[in-house]
């Protein structure tokens, strides 16, 4: 996501404000390795017991409008770190996705179905959608637990962009909806 803070008139996605920026992944808790006993460090304690550490959920948002004419497809600026874990996707339908069908999929630009089925995503009511998951497709399931790591790259996992493929072109107006996707980088869940 390209986040350009401190300007005004501010773009979607970008505070007025600059932002602290860390190249992460963002860990948490006050014993990062164990000592090697069974024993749970108290509170304020550090280097005592076993290992509390967690990461810390990232969160990118972005407006995708249903095209009229064209591609069926949008490329968004959504990009998800390589070896991340995605927790959800969520999408508030800013206005109806609108043709003989109101849905939708999620995917990236080497697949559209790899994040969703094809048209999965109902966008025809007003709203929040909470309920986007990988279904039982054991390739979305795998994306979703280990961005790019079940597809095989010469260089190793790379970071994949997020697409939203609209069943159909939106009719006489356009469908919005803004998709937010939960993460957890770097987290590396080779199941």
């Amino acid at each position: 996501m390209d986040v350009n803070g401190g300007f005004y008139p501010n773009a979607n996605g970008s505070p007025i404000f600059p932002g602290t920026a860390f190249t992460g992944p963002l860990l948490a808790g006050n014993v990062f390795h164990g000592d090697g006993s069974s024993s749970l460090a108290g509170l304020g304690e550090t280097n005592i017991g076993q290992a509390n550490v967690g990461y810390v959920q990232m969160v990118q948002t972005v407006v995708v409008t249903q095209p009229l004419s064209g591609s069926t497809t949008v490329t968004t600026q959504l990009i998800i770190p390589a070896q991340s874990q995605i927790t959800d996707f969520y999408a508030m339908v800013t206005a109806t996705v609108t043709g003989s069908a109101a849905t939708f999929g999620i995917g990236t630009t080497a697949s559209n179905t790899a994040f969703t089925a094809a048209n999965a995503v109902n966008g025809g009511t007003l709203g929040q959608i909470t309920s986007i998951t990988p279904g039982t497709s054991a390739t979305a399931i795998a994306n979703w637990d280990n961005v790019s790591n079940a597809t095989a790259q010469p260089n190793g996992p790379q970071d994949v962009q997020v697409t939203v493929t609209f069943t159909n072109l939106g009719s006489s107006t356009s469908g919005s909806i803004t998709l937010t996707v939960f993460y957890i980088q770097g987290i590396n869940n080779a199941s």
